[in-house]
């Protein structure tokens, strides 16, 4: 989040912060902030800012930049987390729904439609699997992200710099980021109770793995059948071409040797485009039309001092009305599903005849059935239930 410029909205200058928030998992069960640091971002040339990237630096604390704790006062600790959801606004819309789930997947797409002819196997196992992402990208780019559209009307980094966000964050992503089981482990979340998207995303991942297992290991019996099938290997080359830019460093495969590491690719490529866009797509409007909970927008600077938040400071910093509502018109539109959506492993138009395929689709369906019901049964006990997940709910691709 660091040096970006803002925009002016409704004629009022807009702000920005880098927060840093601390949070802590309790006896009582919860994870909660505990300290938050909300430090104004200083715009810097070129050059400085490329060395803090790299240097990754923090903040200092210092007198015109304390940390905020909750046994401050109670507007000063709301404005505080209130900046740290405004960043939340910018790393889930920016990254971890338009960049690493709508962007990714119509690389995928765009990749197969040209590498992979439609009677190989390949192309019948994933087409399923981008129905209608390249039109809602296509509808997005027209009607959200142009210059003068909806979210430039709505956001204090404006068009430019919401995009400034996801080049910066796709300059970090790396192949391994998308393997789901390595995520958690990463985040040192693997053993944290409560915590139902890890639960179910791993659940619905092990049942996508154990069919792509099934469906890859038919038809490449063998290591040579890989790394012997040019048309998948320029679509694995054009991926790391057009999405990745051919960086090196983004540890994405330029060829696949082997059926393990063909799995494993199909895996990434089809949870991506279904499961891991519902997670951060489907529960948008319940977590964000209270705005105050994800503002797009901040009207007035970070704090530099304890003690001077008050109620009127605070709705002055929130946006105002016609910027909630332009923000509020664009996440209820984007969390409208199709008319004629379809689940994940419901494919109605059919590409393959064989068999040994039909069956491995058949059992694909029972298994998330499965997991549906227990996802169910699970969210009869919680006061509030997490179902974004839930096979039934997952389209089997970006459709929206």
């Amino acid at each position: 989040m660091e040096g970006f410029p803002t925009v002016e909205l409704s004629g009022r200058k807009q702000h920005h912060c880098a927060p840093l928030c601390l949070l802590h998992f309790g006896p009582e069960g919860k994870m909660m902030p505990i300290a938050i640091q909300v430090q104004k971002c200083k715009l810097r040339c070129s050059a400085e800012l490329t060395e803090l990237l790299l240097r990754r630096l923090s903040q200092t604390p210092g007198p015109d930049c304390p940390i905020f704790l909750p046994s401050d006062s109670e507007w000063d600790w709301l404005l505080a987390k209130t900046w740290v959801r405004y960043a939340e606004f910018y790393s889930h819309e920016a990254i971890a729904h338009l960049l690493e789930t709508h962007l990714i997947a119509e690389a995928f797409c765009l990749a197969m439609l040209r590498n992979l002819p439609m009677c190989h196997p390949l192309y019948k196992l994933l087409i399923p699997h981008t129905r209608y992402t390249v039109q809602i990208n296509s509808i997005g780019r027209a009607v959200l992200l142009n210059e003068g559209g909806l979210s430039a009307k709505g956001m204090s980094l404006g068009v430019e710099g919401f995009a400034g966000v996801m080049v910066r964050a796709l300059s970090e992503l790396t192949y391994d980021s998308l393997y789901l089981p390595n995520d958690f482990v990463d985040r040192g979340v693997q053993d944290l109770p409560g915590y139902y998207y890890r639960d179910d995303s791993l659940a619905v991942w092990n049942a996508l793995e154990r069919y792509v297992t099934e469906m890859i290991t038919y038809y490449y019996p063998c290591d040579a059948a890989v790394e012997g099938d040019p048309e998948l290997q320029s679509w694995v080359q054009e991926i790391f071409k057009e999405c990745l830019l051919g960086r090196e460093s983004s540890g994405f495969p330029t060829c696949l040797r082997t059926v393990p590491e063909l799995i494993r690719y199909v895996t990434i490529v089809i949870y991506t485009c279904s499961a891991k866009h519902a997670a951060v797509n489907t529960g948008q409007m319940e977590f964000t039309a209270w705005m105050p909970n994800f503002p797009a927008s901040m009207r007035n600077p970070p704090m530099q001092a304890k003690g001077l938040t008050t109620l009127e400071t605070f709705m002055d910093t929130l946006p105002d009305v016609k910027t909630t509502c332009i923000t509020l018109l664009v996440l209820w539109t984007l969390s409208r599903e199709p008319d004629d959506r379809r689940p994940l492993g419901h494919f109605p138009d059919i590409h393959f005849v064989e068999e040994a395929p039909r069956r491995s689709i058949e059992a694909f369906r029972q298994r998330l059935n499965q997991i549906s019901h227990a996802i169910r049964q699970r969210n009869k006990c919680l006061p509030i239930p997490y179902y974004y997940l839930d096979p039934v709910l997952i389209e089997n691709s970006i459709s929206i």
